[in-house]
């Protein structure tokens, strides 16, 4: 009896979205909360979950196998596939979220795009940032979380460790593969990248 009122709700909530002009494939696959509220031209994607205390903007676009909870979606944002946006997350207009990335109790800034495998925790992303593939924020030493704030226009570098307590300032870059762990000023190049190293004619060693 709990399954099939479950059922009926969710049908009931399905119903109402496409009334009002919300674009879903395979709509039997999407998951909403009683208290979900979205906007106009919204467009959503199979097995996207919402969790509770969801707001969405209007013409966003939620893509596949994400999974959103207590969060606010501004207007002309892009999501997933494969996002998980988690509770405390701001996702201010034209902002992207990209496949593989989980969001934490953080303020994505206007047109900054996160797109690609990374984890972004306890965080203030200013407008205009670029986050390479692969960069962590690295909000938890075993004992307290700390913040990491990323100033307007800043470059990320794919592959970049974030350790936090931090601030990188505006017009930024940070080089791929850096671990930054110290300030970063505005206007600047951070990179913690090691110098390659070459040995010519090398021969590996037999077993």
């Amino acid at each position: 009896m709990k399954q099939l009122n479950l059922q009926k709700l969710q049908n009931r909530l399905r119903n109402k979205f496409i009334k009002s002009g919300v674009k879903m494939s395979g709509p039997e696959t999407i998951y909403f909360s009683k208290d979900t509220r979205i906007g106009k031209n919204v467009v959503i994607e199979p097995y996207v979950v919402f969790g509770s205390k969801v707001k969405i903007g209007n013409n966003v676009t939620i893509k596949s196998f994400s999974h959103l909870e207590n969060c606010r979606v501004e207007n002309k944002v892009d999501i997933g596939p494969y996002a998980r946006i988690r509770p405390g997350v701001i996702l201010k207009e034209g902002s992207k979220v990209g496949n593989f990335v989980e969001i934490k109790k953080s303020v994505i800034g206007k047109k900054s795009k996160v797109s690609h495998l990374s984890y972004i925790g306890d965080s203030n992303i200013g407008s205009s940032v670029n986050v390479g593939a692969g960069t962590i924020t690295c909000n938890y030493d075993g004992v307290k979380k700390s913040k990491t704030k990323i100033k307007d226009n800043v470059f990320i570098g794919s592959n970049s460790s974030l350790v936090a307590p931090l601030v990188i300032g505006k017009n930024s870059i940070v080089g791929a593969g850096s671990v930054i762990t110290k300030n970063v000023k505005a206007k600047s190049l951070a990179l913690t990248r090691s110098s390659q190293i070459e040995i010519k004619n090398y021969k590996r060693k037999s077993k």
